[in-house]
């Protein structure tokens, strides 16, 4: 199967102001250098990365962090740092990004300033425990899905979660995505859900006016 033809085009970027996306409670920015606290928050905590990696050192995420406010397609595809509107407090990240098959990490290589990773691509995010059960993670879905649909020219996004996570599967089919059954990704097998540009769009209560 051969890939889109945009995938081959060089793509305009997005305004920076046009990467902050909001809700109700969130704003949410593209991820920097800056998020070196949010990102050791999340990283280092065995109840955050349960079901994702293992925990890492403040070092190791500090030396990683380069890498990882990578952007691509113009911006389009990264890690967005969520903050809270009223009091600006780091909450978690949200991501749009090349999702692997056969290995345990993103391929970063793939993150091209002006081209789409040739690759598909998942939404996800990550929450400090005090949020937990909040609607955060709904609420960072949506808004990245949103945004995917509206500035992007993919037609379809991607998610997978451990098999036994049923929190973040129940979360994931609440934005409406759809269960895929099981699939591989990150190196094992994992429960795939997916959404088309379509399925978005018809969604109950959904208009483009």
């Amino acid at each position: 199967m051969t890939s889109p033809s945009w995938r081959d085009r060089p793509v305009p970027p997005l305004p920076p102001e046009d990467l902050v996306l909001r809700t109700a409670r969130l704003e949410l920015r593209p991820l920097t250098l800056e998020d070196e606290d949010l990102a050791v928050a999340l990283f280092t905590n065995p109840e955050v990365v349960k079901y994702v990696c293992d925990a890492y050192s403040p070092d190791e995420i500090r030396n990683h962090l380069p890498v990882e406010v990578r952007r691509a397609a113009g911006g389009r595809i990264g890690i967005w740092a969520a903050t809270l509107v009223d009091t600006g407090a780091k909450i978690g990240t949200g991501v749009l990004l090349p999702l692997p098959i056969e290995t345990n990490d993103t391929d970063w290589s793939q993150m091209i300033s002006d081209r789409y990773p040739d690759a598909e691509i998942e939404v996800g995010y990550m929450l400090l425990p005090d949020f937990w059960g909040q609607g955060f993670a709904t609420e960072i879905c949506t808004r990245l899905l949103q945004f995917a649909f509206e500035h992007t020219a993919l037609d379809e996004i991607k998610a997978v979660t451990d098999l036994g996570n049923q929190a973040s599967q129940r979360v994931l089919q609440k934005c409406g995505l759809s269960a895929e059954g099981a699939r591989r990704a990150y190196a094992e097998d994992c429960a795939g859900f997916g959404i088309t540009r379509q399925a978005w769009g018809s969604r109950p209560g959904h208009s483009d006016s």
